[in-house]
This record gives structure tokens, C-alpha cells and sequence, in this order.
């Protein structure tokens, strides 16, 4: 074994194995493939050669050995790349100042140092260790095979002391750069580390946080109770498994300020298996937790008035049946309708009449006992609920008291607006004993009221039939009216608001009754609902629908699809899928330009055989919406279960976007809701330019209403479509046929 050492100078020198080519000689190498050199100092040229020996015959051989006599020019060396590791003589450095032997640490923060030193050297030896070197070894018994040892042992110690630092650091970061808090604690629960959300969450600094018991960093209390939580860092330690927070959980921050959390915790286990410690993550849920409420507060209230809507006021009227067949009690329902609250809404408009139905509420709501209950049954019908009467004679003072709260002229805009009321009451247990029987004889006894010449109250009897005879009417009429042919469909256009194209059309049926004219779909598909008619009427509807909408298609006038209204009792017809299956072969249209709009409150009963209904209709092809959404069932889980394609957003919201705070929040959130969830979301009953800019504004994807057109007949439709497959226009109000929809080219001008 050959090298080639330099002794004539002390400056650096360079030595490599034998065999070894020069640095010229060899051929390029990437920067993290090339090995460094082993930086030799000392004055003893055996030792030289010892380390010289060392590299070549124990796997180091790749690395040059560059040599020097004096500790500065090691410095200077050092600070260029390429050094792998240090070999100190102690014995050349003690004539060097102590500084000189601390900068060499302080520069060789990565590169490892290995001394060497005399037996005799034992304090300069002890004190250069505590300063920063990785080893040492004895000038007497040093040998080639123990300094090679030791120089892996250095070089191998020091990459995974950085290997560590850098996974440390990437742990750092990471933990640091996402967006949960982590907490850590150690066995007896003291904590260990935050990360900056735990900081920023707790109120707490990691440092002043460290070793600190978790239950002073991380107090958990019951939203409800207000009783603190079991830790979970200790369940999770305790129990040996992952646990997390029960639903209602606030953190306490360090201020006393509180958050909502979710949290889980699990164990933290060495290498062994041995429980360590603990981790726990949690995250604000604050804002999720309040738009739940809000959107579960939608659902159970009127958005008029704030009073708890249909499907509240049933639970509460059925609670307190239960209570009052438990304690032999009486309970009484009113019924209450204001006196020709349409001729205010039609002369003075819709923003009035609702100022007018909220100034109710609230006198309403005053007239009340803690434990009654009012609700808005929708348009201007309220129902009251008196949880506890001893006569019937309570019913119908209470029921003077609340026409005497509406005596007083309602102040709007300038205008005393005078408002009276029609009660009809009916008696727990006398009147019936269930919900619908008493809302019911109720709702018979305020038409009595009305019949009577209105605001008064009457008690229901079993006389009062002339409502029931009323209905007995209208649905014989209904009968005959399918098989003469007295429906109709009228057509409302939904625009993109982006394009401006027309990317549906929704089908309204109306009644052309012999005798009352045309008849709007709330004057008698109650009726038909409640008579098992609505399935007859359904599958005319959709039959209709689909063939014209194939009829356009053929034409070449351009929509996407059509949309049809489907009551329960249709949607749970047993023979509703192979019917709609029927109905587009016989009509030839493409089930993707049919989509069925259901009610939430559709959708949420029996959720197992929807789900199979909803699987089946989108294996077809079919799009499914959720018509009304926000005013029905409380819960939005079906969001998640069923495969949803569009979300309807109620006219109610949609109305007051620009005057009403949370109504705009509302809408804001479901607008970005559905687009999280790649759902389409169409606005209804958008009538004014501000409601179009809003919409516009939170990228809702498409609108219907008044602003673009009314319900169309089909003449009017297909000017419509026509005019739309020449034209390119972007939020242009659309008029009536009879005026620039028929008109032909002059339809739609071409403005912006």
C-alpha cells in the first residue's frame, strides 16, 4: 500500500490510496454520490501514514485524505464543502489558543471530529469532548483497524444525528403548517409540545406550556352542563386506544374565551409497544356548530316570522296530547286566519303583507303563556297551541285576547293598515285526539268563522261540513277533470347566470275548471294529495312533460332538460320507477333531460327505500333535485346518503337576499355548499335585479322567476326557445309571449 504525502511543508496536503486516480483523472460525479475527505491535523507525519492505511484497507479508500500541520489552515479549509469528518492531534493544537479549538466546533457543527491524544492528555482530552467532539482515541494504542472504527463510528453517528434533526424539522413544519391543533403529553400527563393552531387555540405558548399538567392547557367543558369533560389524552392512555370528545364540547382558552372542538386522542407507544404518552388533535368547529343550528333553526322555523313552522308545531302539538291523556288534562288548538289579507298583499304588494304577518307573530306571541305554543302555518294562517286548559271558555278568552292584540292599525310606510282575524278552536279530548284530527276541526271551524261574517272565533261541531262538502266538491270536479282533458302545463324557463342560456324548464300544471277558470296547483293539489289523485294527475304531468320536451329536442330548440314536481304520494307509489321507465320509452326522450325535483321532507321518509328508489332513477340516467331546500327536514345528512344533483333554493330566502343579513348568509352557504359538493344550485323566485347581481356575486349556478319570465303556456315557451337559439343574451329580462317572446327577431333584443 502506496501514498503520496507531501512532509516538506506544513501547508495542506492531499493524500489518496494507491490505486486511487487523481481528481483530474476521474470521470464527473454528482455532487451526492462524491465522497468527501478525512481532514488530517497534525505534525506527526507515522500518524499520517497510520490514517493513510486506515482509509485504504477498510472501506474509506474513496475518501482523500487532506493533511495539515496547523489548526487555522484546518479552519480555512473547513470552510469549503467536502470535508466528511476531522482528525485532531491534541498535541499539535495545544500550542494554538483555546479559541482557535472552540471555532474549530463551532465550524464543524456537521462534520464529526474525532482526537487524538496522549495518555497523559486525559483533562485536554475531557475538556475537548465537553466542547463538541464525537470521540477520541489513545496515541499508544492506536492501530489502523481502531482508527478506521472510530472514523465510521464518528461519520456514521453524525448523518443520522442530521437524518434526525432534518425528520425533526420536517415534523416541525408539517405540524406547524396544517390546520388542526396537536397537543402532546407525556405518560403522567404533562404536556409536551403544541404546534402553532394549539398555540393560537389554547391561548398557550408551547414554551409556557411545556410540562405543565394538560388539564391547565387543554379544559374541556360539556356546552351543555357546563361540567368538565374527562381529559382525552388520559382516556386514551387509560384505555389503550384512540378516543375522542362527545359532540358538545368547548375548550376553554387561556382568556376564559371558548371554541367548540372536535377532538380525538390516541396513545403514543415506543418501539417496544410501551405506552409513552399521548397526542390529541382538535379543531374549531365553532362555525360549523353555528351553521348547523342556523340551518337546523331554518328548518324547523318560519323564515317570516321566526315562529316554529308545520313540522315543529306537529311535534310540539303531539307532545303535549301525550301529556295531557297522562295527567287527564284538556288542551285546545286555534286556528287563526287574518280577514282578507290577500286584497292587502295584491294592492300594496308582498313586502307589506310580510311586515304585516311578522307584526302579527309578534302580538300573537305576547298574548301567550310560557307553555303554549304559535306557529305559522304559511300564507296568513297561524295555529295556536294552549298546552293546558281547565274550560273551554280559557280557549276562547285567550282566543278574544289575541283579536283584541290585532285591533290596533298596523304603522307602515305612512299608512294605518287596520287587520282583523277569523278563529276557529276545537278541545282536546272532545274534538279528537290525535294532531291531524284537531288541526283539522280546527282549520273547519275558523272557515264556520269566516262564513260568519269574520273576526270571531267558533268552536268546531259536527256540523261544520260545509268545508268538508267544499272539498268533496272540488275532488269529484278533479275526477272528472282527468278524463276530459282539463289539465294543462304551463312553463317556467331556468337560466344560467353566466350564460344567460336557457339551461331548463320546470313543468306547472294548472286546472282549466269549467266554471273557475284556470286554477293554480295550490287550489287543488292539496286536495288531490289528500285523496290519492295526485298519482293519476303525476302520471298525466310527466307524460305531458316528457313528450313535449322530446317534441322541442326533435325541433332542435336547445335546453338541457326539463324538470317535473313529484308529490310523496307519487314518489312512494309502488309502481312509480316502472312507470317513469314506461313513460320515456314511450316518449323516446333521453333520461338525462328529466329531472325530478323532491321535497326534503320527501326525501327523509323511509330513508331505506329512497335510497333504492334514488340508486335505481340514477342508474337510468335521470337528475335528481331537492326542490324548496331549507324549509324542510332538519337534518342534512341525506346530502351525504343520497346521490342529490341539484339544490332548489327557496323563494322565502331568495326574496330578501339584499335587505336581510342572514337571509343572505343562508343562501351564501348553500350556494357553497352545493358547489362543495358538485351539486347545482338554481335560485327560485328571483324577481329583481339586486337578487340576480347577489347571485351572481356567490356564483350560483342558474335562477327562475319573474325576473327572467312567468310561467309560460306552450306557444309562449317555444317563441321563447326560438328566440334563444338566435339570439346570445346575458340577464335579460324576458317578457310575456304576447309581447316580445312571439314577436319573433324582435324577441330578446341584442343588448348587453
Amino acid at each position: 500500500m502506496g501514498s503520496a504525502v507531501k512532509e516538506a511543508s506544513d501547508a495542506p496536503v492531499t493524500v489518496r490510496a494507491a490505486g486511487k486516480p487523481a481528481a483530474a483523472e476521474r470521470k464527473p460525479v454528482a455532487p451526492a454520490a462524491v465522497p468527501g475527505c478525512i481532514l488530517l491535523v497534525t505534525r506527526d507525519a507515522r500518524l499520517r501514514q497510520l490514517v493513510t492505511t486506515a482509509l485504504a484497507g477498510t472501506g474509506h479508500g474513496e475518501r482523500a485524505l487532506e493533511c495539515t500541520a496547523r489548526l487555522p489552515d484546518a479552519l480555512e479549509r473547513m470552510e469549503r464543502s467536502g470535508v466528511d469528518a476531522v482528525v485532531v492531534d491534541l498535541a499539535t493544537c495545544l500550542s494554538d489558543a483555546h479559541p482557535s479549538l472552540d471555532r474549530l466546533f463551532e465550524t464543524s457543527l456537521h462534520i464529526p471530529v474525532l482526537l487524538i491524544g496522549d495518555d497523559g492528555g486525559n483533562d485536554e482530552l475531557a475538556q475537548a469532548m465537553q466542547r463538541g467532539a464525537q470521540d477520541y482515541l489513545l496515541r499508544a494504542s492506536l492501530d489502523a483497524y481502531g482508527l478506521a472504527r472510530a472514523l465510521n463510528g464518528a461519520i456514521g453517528r453524525k448523518a443520522a444525528e442530521d437524518a434526525l434533526f432534518a425528520e425533526r424539522e420536517r415534523a416541525q413544519v408539517t405540524l406547524n403548517s396544517i390546520g388542526d391543533a396537536v397537543l402532546s403529553t407525556d405518560l403522567l400527563g404533562n404536556v409536551t409540545y403544541l404546534n402553532r393552531v394549539a398555540e393560537r387555540m389554547t391561548g398557550w405558548s408551547c414554551a409556557e406550556a411545556v410540562g405543565r399538567p394538560v388539564d391547565d392547557v387543554y379544559r374541556v367543558l360539556d356546552a351543555h352542563t357546563r361540567q368538565r369533560v374527562p381529559c382525552p389524552v388520559a382516556l386514551a392512555m387509560e384505555r389503550k386506544e384512540t378516543v375522542g370528545l362527545s359532540a358538545n364540547s368547548v375548550l376553554v382558552r387561556r382568556d376564559g374565551s371558548e371554541a367548540g372542538i372536535d377532538d380525538s386522542a390516541a396513545p403514543i407507544r415506543d418501539r417496544f409497544g410501551c405506552i409513552t404518552g399521548a397526542v390529541t388533535v382538535f379543531h374549531d368547529v365553532s362555525e360549523a356548530r353555528g351553521m348547523v343550528a342556523r340551518m337546523t333553526h331554518l328548518a324547523q322555523h318560519d323564515s317570516l316570522t321566526g315562529l316554529p313552522n308545520r313540522l315543529l308545531f306537529d311535534d310540539l302539538l303531539t307532545h303535549s296530547i301525550a301529556m295531557a291523556m297522562r295527567h287527564d288534562r284538556r288542551l285546545a288548538v286555534l286556528f287563526l286566519d287574518l280577514d282578507q289579507f290577500k286584497h292587502i298583499n295584491d294592492s300594496l304588494g308582498h313586502s307589506v303583507g310580510d311586515r304585516i304577518l311578522k307584526t302579527v307573530a309578534q302580538r300573537l306571541g305576547a298574548c301567550l303563556r310560557g307553555s303554549d305554543a304559535v306557529s305559522r302555518q304559511g300564507g296568513d294562517e297561524f295555529v295556536v297551541l294552549l298546552s293546558e286548559i281547565e274550560d273551554p271558555q280559557d280557549a276562547v278568552l285567550a282566543a278574544e285576547k289575541m283579536r283584541a292584540a290585532l285591533v290596533n292599525p298596523v304603522a307602515i310606510d305612512g299608512l294605518d293598515l287596520h287587520i282583523s282575524c277569523s278563529i276557529g278552536i276545537s278541545i282536546y279530548p272532545e274534538d279528537g285526539t290525535d294532531p291531524e284530527t284537531l288541526l283539522k276541526n280546527a282549520d273547519a271551524a275558523m272557515y264556520c268563522a269566516k262564513a260568519n261574517g269574520r273576526n270571531n272565533c267558533q268552536f268546531f261541531t259536527s256540523e261544520m261540513n260545509a268545508r268538508a262538502v267544499e272539498r268533496q266538491s272540488v275532488e269529484a270536479d278533479l275526477r272528472r277533470a282527468l278524463v276530459r282533458g282539463e289539465f294543462l302545463l304551463h312553463y317556467q324557463p331556468i337560466i344560467n347566470l353566466e350564460s344567460g342560456a336557457i339551461t331548463g324548464v320546470e313543468a306547472l300544471v294548472r286546472w282549466q275548471h269549467p266554471l273557475r277558470g284556470l286554477l293554480l296547483p295550490g287550489l287543488f293539489m292539496p286536495i288531490a294529495e289528500e285523496s290519492g289523485l295526485v298519482v293519476g294527475i303525476g302520471q298525466w304531468v310527466l307524460r305531458e312533460a316528457c313528450a313535449q320536451a322530446q317534441r322541442w329536442t326533435d325541433a332542435g330548440l336547445e335546453y338541457q332538460r326539463i324538470a317535473v314536481n313529484i308529490s310523496a304520494t307519487e314518489f312512494r307509489d309502488i309502481e312509480f320507477f316502472n312507470r317513469i321507465c314506461g313513460l320515456l320509452r314511450e316518449s323516446g326522450l333521453a333520461p338525462e333531460r328529466l329531472e325530478l325535483e323532491l321535497t326534503e321532507t320527501v326525501l327523509m321518509r323511509n330513508v331505506d327505500s329512497t335510497l333504492a328508489l334514488l340508486q335505481a332513477l340514477g342508474a337510468l340516467g335521470i337528475r335528481l333535485a331537492v326542490d324548496d331546500f331549507g324549509t324542510g327536514f332538519s337534518s342534512l345528512s341525506y346530502l351525504r346518503q343520497f346521490r342529490i344533483d341539484t339544490l332548489k333554493i327557496d323563494q322565502s330566502f331568495v326574496r330578501e337576499v339584499s335587505s336581510k343579513p342572514d337571509d343572505a348568509t343562508i343562501v351564501g352557504a348553500v350556494i357553497a355548499m352545493g358547489r362543495n359538493l358538485s351539486q347545482r344550485v338554481i335560485a327560485e323566485g328571483v324577481e329583481t335585479q339586486e337578487q340576480v347581481a347577489f347571485l351572481r356575486s356567490r356564483r350560483c349556478n342558474d335562477a327562475q322567476g319573474f325576473f327572467f319570465s312567468k310561467p309560460l303556456a306552450i306557444d309562449g315557451m317555444e317563441a321563447l326557445l326560438q328566440a334563444r337559439r338566435r339570439y346570445t343574451r346575458r340577464y335579460t329580462r324576458l317578457s310575456a309571449p304576447d309581447e316580445a317572446a312571439v314577436a319573433g327577431e324582435r324577441a330578446l333584443p341584442n343588448r348587453p
